[in-house]
């Protein structure tokens, strides 16, 4: 009876001890586990979606002033993801060319009787999507100081493009040089003169190249882009100027198919926020006009 208690104690014993080793070395392998396992990073940012590619705009321009201005506003519109690429011309045709082509987003140059004459003349629909500013139209001379000085026969010109031809001829028809059938018609040629007492010789060339005439002619009209390129200040170098009620605003010009895009309204809105005033006003002291 004893041995059998014996035994039967024995056993037992051997049961607990393998039981307590076992514990142990599931204690210890979980303890391992835990001590290597890596430490989360309480500094890690949550996960973001990656940030938008900028739009790239392409908008063709004239030197000046639409291209600075445009160079003055693209940091508003980089903060909202849109990037300015800015292509410069220096004649009147390629800009709206190239809009109706879709080698540029919009353009920046132009007046909307010359836009509505080029739709017409070309059978394009490009659409205007805000005046930004009026660029009053000026005559210029480095022969006289005065219209009274202006001789009997003198050579006079002014730009060969249908609106801004007209433009010239209404200017000096109110500066009592010509009388034309109609005085408010911006299609005027020099057919409409009715009347041309001083015998004016008045020649059509091409816009850009006024500036370079003067030298050559008794008077020239100039285009305010073209003359400030020329280093003339309109406000202080022109004979006579178009009023501030001049109506021939530059436009912001894009085509049916992008006008309402996302990106073209910001570009709009930059063109016409204060601090595009502002540059406009200090830039130009006067010789552009903000017309917003």
């Amino acid at each position: 009876m004893k041995k059998v208690l014996l035994t039967f104690f024995s056993l037992t014993l051997v049961l607990v001890l393998a039981a307590c080793g076992n514990n142990n070395k599931t204690n210890n392998a979980a303890n391992s586990a835990a001590t290597n396992a890596p430490a989360a990073d309480a500094s890690a940012e949550p996960a973001t979606e990656p940030a938008a590619e900028p739009v790239t705009l392409v908008v063709g321009a004239s030197p000046k002033p639409h291209a600075e201005i445009l160079k003055a506003i693209a940091p508003l519109l980089e903060k909202q993801g849109i990037k300015l690429e800015i292509k410069e011309f220096t004649d009147y045709i390629l800009p709206n060319t190239q809009l109706a082509e879709n080698e540029l987003d919009a353009n920046f140059f132009q007046h909307k009787p010359y836009l509505d004459d080029q739709n017409k003349q070309n059978g394009t629909d490009l659409v205007s999507v805000t005046a930004v500013h009026v660029e009053p139209f000026g005559a210029y001379s480095k022969k006289i100081k005065s219209i009274g000085e202006l001789a009997d026969g003198a050579k006079v010109a002014i730009p060969n493009d249908a609106t801004n031809g007209g433009r010239a001829l209404i200017l000096l028809a109110k500066n009592g040089l010509i009388k034309l059938k109609d005085d408010t018609n911006i299609t005027s040629t020099t057919a409409d003169i009715t009347e041309n007492p001083k015998n004016l010789k008045i020649v059509e060339l091409e816009a850009a190249m006024l500036p370079r005439q003067l030298d050559e002619v008794d008077l020239a009209l100039i285009n305010t882009n073209y003359a400030l390129e020329a280093k003339l200040v309109p406000t202080k170098d022109a004979l006579f100027i178009e009023g501030t009620d001049s109506p021939y605003a530059n436009l912001l010009v894009a085509r049916p198919d992008n006008k309402d895009s996302d990106a073209i309204q910001k570009l709009a809105a930059a063109l016409t926020s204060p601090e595009a005033k502002a540059f406009i006003e200090k830039e130009y002291q006067g010789s552009i006009i903000p017309a917003f």
